[in-house]
């Protein structure tokens, strides 16, 4: 695999054409930036420590027989204290288990494979989240079959993805499932509440919600960002994200029929653009919100009233808070951008 860098950007570029890199994935602290991706059924991994100008070769991470993989599935990864994780729903046959790897000494090289779950083939979907909290706590989120009707659950793990806790269910609609198809988000805030964002199915509309917590077992009742509602009988495969800024606003970003919404606080809901795939990163000054319109890469930043063009590709990622990254797909390769 092939790194250009050039400004603030960087392109990783497949060894194959028939293998495609997708779904990248960073994680940011300080000057270091994680970045994992997946590739046919390997999961990879690659590190930067001078604000994402280069970055090491690519390290495999674990190569399953099965890897749940585009789409929003694939692995996510997180910066735990001294402890780098990877987690990806995965296993020796179609359906997989939610996994974790963990590795001590900057992702060059990584622990087997740990059970997220606790019931077998509950992830099945493929679709999860999965963050690091101030005090190295890990908090992931999944949809989860364990029961008739698609549920929210999460587990949490003290020791940077070595072992997890029980699962707890975080949230069942009152219709019985939440939407299906669409990934949820787990984040930890700088005070170190846990957060779950998910689409919800109810009454008819596929809305997004979220809820909070403070010790990964109780949760607070579930709201709804925005005022408006999306009436649909089908999932459209598209989360959304949240973040606290340094003022300790709370901001998403979602998408609606065709559009791209973000909320900021009590404030009512924006469009801010047209378009799918949204993603969110919070720094001092407000939130960063990325998106794909067509074959474009859209960017709003913090007091912008219009979106830049990243550059083409599809299924934006951003992270950080005083430095913020992007990262995308582009025609079989991963662009790496340093927007802040």
């Amino acid at each position: 695999m092939l790194f250009v860098a050039f400004l603030f950007s960087l392109r990783l570029t497949p060894e194959a054409a028939d293998l495609p890199l997708k779904q990248p994935q960073i994680a940011v602290a300080g000057s270091s930036v994680a970045l994992t991706y997946g590739s046919g059924s390997t999961v990879y991994f690659a590190r930067s420590d001078d604000n994402g100008k280069t970055f090491s070769r690519p390290v495999k991470v674990a190569s399953p027989k099965f890897l749940a993989l585009g789409l929003h599935r694939g692995p996510r990864i997180a910066i735990a204290g001294k402890a780098l994780v990877i987690s990806a729903v995965a296993g020796e046959s179609r359906g997989g288990e939610l996994t974790a790897w963990r590795s001590t000494d900057n992702g060059k090289t990584w622990s087997e494979g740990v059970r997220v779950n606790d019931v077998a083939n509950a992830a099945r979907e493929g679709l999860h989240g999965m963050a690091a909290g101030p005090d190295g706590t890990v908090w992931a989120v999944w949809l989860d079959l364990r029961e008739k009707g698609m549920r929210l659950y999460g587990a949490t793990s003290k020791d940077g993805g070595l072992s997890w806790t029980v699962n707890h269910k975080i949230y069942e609609s009152p219709d019985g499932h939440i939407c299906e198809c669409c990934h949820p988000t787990a984040y930890i805030s700088p005070a170190g509440e846990m957060y779950a964002m998910w689409r919800n199915w109810a009454s008819g509309s596929r809305d997004m919600y979220y809820t909070r917590s403070t010790d990964g077992k109780t949760w607070a009742t579930a709201k709804r960002f925005g005022a408006g509602t999306w009436p649909l009988n089908a999932c459209p495969m598209d989360g959304g994200g949240l973040a606290l800024d340094g003022r300790s606003v709370l901001h998403s970003a979602w998408r609606r029929d065709g559009a791209i919404y973000a909320t900021a606080g009590d404030a009512k809901e924006v469009a801010i653009g047209k378009g799918k795939n949204p993603t969110i990163a919070a720094s001092k000054t407000g939130a960063f919100i990325a998106w794909t319109d067509g074959p474009e890469v859209k960017l709003l930043k913090p007091g912008a009233t219009q979106p830049a063009t990243l550059g083409q590709g599809a299924f934006p990622v951003l992270a950080g808070s005083d430095s913020v990254y992007a990262a995308w797909e582009q025609n079989g390769a991963i662009v790496v951008e340093h927007i802040q």
